[in-house]
């Protein structure tokens, strides 16, 4: 009893082991490169948008500590879910930082507002992009 499988990428019979999956090194080879292609897709559109926060979060904060109304910043082309790392106070609240460029979001009086920082030594162990 045989069981015929057909190679994912050139659709041809794959003959030998059974756990075989492809019918020569060529098509396992094109295989992994559009594996690859898709993965480095998504980190080169995340590390795309990084520079992009990080820039805009570099525009507005100046002093080391601003308020600014969200939609500035979104308006920018600032994404939120895009960040580094997080620092937490001893109230709770939490930080997302692009690198050394923070922001905590806020909403006073019914707008939403971000609170940019930059980072400070007592938070921890200093960060070095």
């Amino acid at each position: 009893m045989t069981d015929s499988k057909k190679c994912p990428v050139c659709g041809a019979l794959v003959k030998g082991r059974s756990d075989k999956k492809f019918c020569s090194k060529k098509c396992k080879s094109i295989d992994q490169y559009e594996h690859r292609q898709k993965t480095e897709t998504f980190y080169l559109k995340v590390d795309r948008q990084l520079k992009i926060n990080r820039r805009i979060l570099k525009k507005y904060n100046k002093s080391g500590y601003t308020i600014i109304r969200q939609g500035e910043l979104i308006g920018e082309g600032f994404d939120p879910k895009y960040f580094t790392h997080y620092w937490k106070n001893k109230k709770g609240d939490v930080y997302f930082f692009v690198y050394e460029f923070g922001f905590l979001r806020k909403s006073e009086n019914g707008k939403d507002k971000y609170v940019l920082v930059t980072w400070q030594d007592y938070m921890g162990r200093k960060y070095e992009p």
